[in-house]
C-alpha cells in the first residue's frame, strides 16, 4: 500500500518552495491541519512527534476520538510522549468529538487538538467555522486524523493544510516515513518532509 502510495505521490508537481519547510509546531500553528492515510500508521507517528514536541515546550496538547478506537498507549510512550500530561477523550459520536475539541480551544490553553476522526471523517461546515477562527485567535492547532485515500477529498476549504503519510521499512525495527503535503494555504506550493522511525505503534 505504501508503494502504490509513494507512486501517486511521485506524479505531483514538484515543490516550487525556496525553503524547505519543516514538520514542526510552528508550522501547523493557527491552522487546520488533515493529515490521511488508508492505515494511518505513519500518520500516528507524525502526530506523536507534534505531541512530544508541544510537552518538550512545556505547551499542552489533547487527544479526541471515538469509542471506536484510540491509540496504543505503551507505544505512546516509547515514542516519547508524557501520558500523565495528555488528556484523552473518547466521544460516542463526531458531534460530541467536535464540540469537546471547539471547548478544548476556546480555552486557550491547549497549543495542540488532534482530533481522530478515523473513518467517518466528517465535520460539520459550521463547526470547522469555529474550529478555524479558534485555532488562529489562539495559535493552535486544530490536528484531524483521518482514514482515507490520497484521492480522497479533504474534510472542508478551510483545512489549511493537508497531508498524506506513508512509511518504508528500512530495517527490521526502523521505518522511513513521509509526510507529502499536498496543499498549503500558508507557503502556496506542495512541499514533503521525511524522518526515520523506530517500531510505529498503531491503534487497539
Amino acid at each position: 500500500m505504501a508503494e502504490l502510495a509513494l507512486q501517486t505521490l511521485s506524479e505531483l508537481p514538484q515543490p516550487i518552495l525556496t525553503e524547505q519547510p519543516k514538520w514542526n509546531l510552528q508550522e501547523v500553528s493557527g491552522r487546520l491541519v488533515e493529515v490521511s492515510e488508508p492505515r494511518p500508521i505513519a500518520a500516528l507517528s507524525f502526530a506523536f512527534l507534534l505531541v512530544r514536541e508541544a510537552q518538550a515546550l512545556g505547551e499542552c496538547a489533547a487527544w479526541v476520538g471515538t469509542l471506536d478506537s484510540v491509540f496504543y498507549p505503551p507505544d505512546a510512550e516509547k515514542n516519547g510522549i508524557d501520558l500523565d500530561n495528555l488528556p484523552v477523550s473518547r466521544m460516542l459520536d463526531m458531534q460530541h468529538t467536535g464540540r469537546v475539541a471547539e471547548i478544548l480551544l476556546r480555552s486557550g490553553a491547549f497549543r495542540l487538538v488532534i482530533l481522530d476522526l478515523g473513518e467517518r471523517h466528517t465535520l460539520a461546515a459550521a463547526r470547522l467555522s469555529q474550529l478555524h477562527a479558534l485555532a488562529r485567535k489562539h495559535d493552535a492547532c486544530a490536528l484531524f486524523l483521518t482514514h482515507k485515500t490520497l484521492s480522497a477529498p479533504s474534510l472542508g476549504s478551510l483545512v489549511s493544510l493537508r497531508a498524506h503519510t506513508t512509511r518504508k521499512r528500512i530495517r527490521a525495527d526502523e521505518f522511513l516515513c513521509e509526510i507529502h503535503v499536498l496543499r498549503d494555504k500558508r507557503r502556496g506550493g506542495n512541499w514533503h518532509w521525511s524522518t526515520h522511525l523506530a517500531g510505529i505503534g498503531g491503534y487497539y
